[in-house]
């Protein structure tokens, strides 16, 4: 069994999965839209950098929080955004599945975290 076939085996099974054709086309249509587009890398930036934050121990900002949490949710009253955004959570948890799932075999752990929440 030759590790690298089934590697590109793995990755024509994702490309192929539902989760990532969903993504993928909602990703295009966001992509159309350049101000959704910008809106949506916005609130992903904040709640990443809040996160991160979050991780280092620092105190979060509520006055921080309270703008981003308004700002995401000025977002999702766009039906496409809000679409996009589930698809990409969807197909965060498959990759994150299938990171565990690597990561148990080969004793490495938990990789599940590669995928930067």
């Amino acid at each position: 069994m030759n590790v690298y076939d089934q590697a590109h085996g793995l990755a024509q099974a994702i490309k192929a999965s539902g989760e990532f054709k969903e993504y993928d086309a909602l990703k295009q249509q966001v992509d159309a839209n350049p101000q959704l587009s910008q809106m949506i890398q916005d609130v992903q930036r904040q709640q990443f950098e809040l996160q991160a934050k979050q991780m280092m121990g620092e105190q979060v900002d509520s006055e921080a929080m309270a703008k981003m949490q308004q700002l995401a949710a000025i977002m999702m009253r766009d039906p496409l955004a809000m679409q996009y955004m589930q698809a990409q959570m969807r197909f965060s948890i498959m990759m994150n599945d299938v990171f565990k799932i690597i990561g148990e075999a080969s004793g490495m752990g938990d990789m599940s975290g590669m995928m930067g929440k």
